[in-house]
């Protein structure tokens, strides 16, 4: 069954309030589940299950979280029963991805969110589950881009940290170096964002968001820089760009020998794609596929500070 209709309207991407799950405590339940990529083996989420553990959250897992079909952690049948399990259990109050890949964006028209509406739960993630994080911004709820079970292997301690404070609602702010490309300026909006490539992707699907008002988070891997270049100029023509209230750029990973043919780099590559627009734009946000994965409330208000020595980011 398609459930799109059912609960997506045009006016849903304007919404500029967004519903704040509750944050979690001691004794809560928890529940990690496979949407896109597969687990290597069942050992690959250990690290993950003993953290949240730690934190005294019990931790369930979904039926189907070790299965494998070709690229992707079951069928997508067995992959949306999961998920779907999770949304729909009341006493499941935050959904952690297991890692992302590829296949999300397969299942989420299939997904019924109706008794998440109206029991709403945290959804963790990032990379490939940059489609959830749009597609409930969509509905109108807050999400966390953070590090998933399947890479807390190699986490910082940092990344654990912010990740528990996003969790359980305690204060939290950043503050990085001023990199010298940054766009100076002070703004304020609802933060958003995730993968660079799934954001281009949305673009006129039912998971696609009203950027206007928005402070962008983005970040990517793996891609050639021609390749970022057609994903900023596609969101340009989109009228994404122009109006939004600030950009935060996190990690892009790429092949430096190719930076060198293309005879430009990222950074240059996102300020030429937004030089005739008035909002401030920060490098170097230690957020993506790194192990200092830094975690963000999205669908939060922020304010965004960038001056000629340092960048902060804090939540209103």
């Amino acid at each position: 069954m398609n459930y799109q209709e059912n609960y997506l309207s045009e006016s849903d991407k304007s919404i500029k309030n967004y519903t704040i799950p509750p944050y979690l405590k001691a004794g809560d339940s928890i529940m990690i589940v496979a949407p896109a990529g597969f687990l290597s083996d069942s050992t690959e989420i250990d690290q993950g299950v003993e953290l949240a553990k730690s934190w005294g959250l019990n931790v369930k897992l979904g039926k189907n979280l070790f299965k494998k079909h070709n690229h992707f952690a079951g069928t997508d049948p067995e992959r949306l029963e999961d998920l779907q399990d999770a949304l729909d259990n009341k006493n499941i109050k935050a959904i952690w991805c297991s890692r992302g890949g590829y296949g999300t964006v397969r299942i989420v028209d299939e997904l019924d969110f109706s008794n998440f509406k109206k029991n709403p739960k945290w959804i963790i993630g990032f990379s490939d589950i940059t489609t959830l994080h749009e597609h409930v911004h969509r509905l109108g709820f807050a999400s966390i881009h953070g590090t998933m079970p399947g890479g807390m292997r190699r986490a910082t301690p940092e990344a654990k940290e912010t990740l528990y404070k996003s969790l359980f609602g305690l204060e939290l702010s950043y503050e990085v170096p001023a990199n010298v490309l940054n766009k100076l300026g002070t703004s304020k909006g609802v933060l958003i964002g995730g993968n660079l490539s799934i954001i281009m992707s949305m673009l006129g699907s039912n998971s696609d968001i009203d950027p206007k008002g928005k402070i962008l988070f983005i970040e990517d891997v793996g891609e050639d820089l021609y390749r970022v270049d057609r994903m900023m100029y596609t969101l340009k023509r989109n009228g994404f760009l122009k109006d939004l209230k600030g950009i935060i750029v996190g990690d892009f990973d790429y092949n430096a020998d190719e930076n060198i043919l293309f005879g430009g780099t990222q950074r240059e590559i996102i300020l030429n794609a937004v030089k005739e627009y008035d909002y401030p734009v920060i490098f170097d946000f230690p957020a993506g596929h790194i192990r200092n994965n830094h975690a963000l409330t999205f669908g939060k208000k922020v304010k965004l500070e960038s001056n000629a020595t340092t960048a902060v980011l804090s939540y209103l």
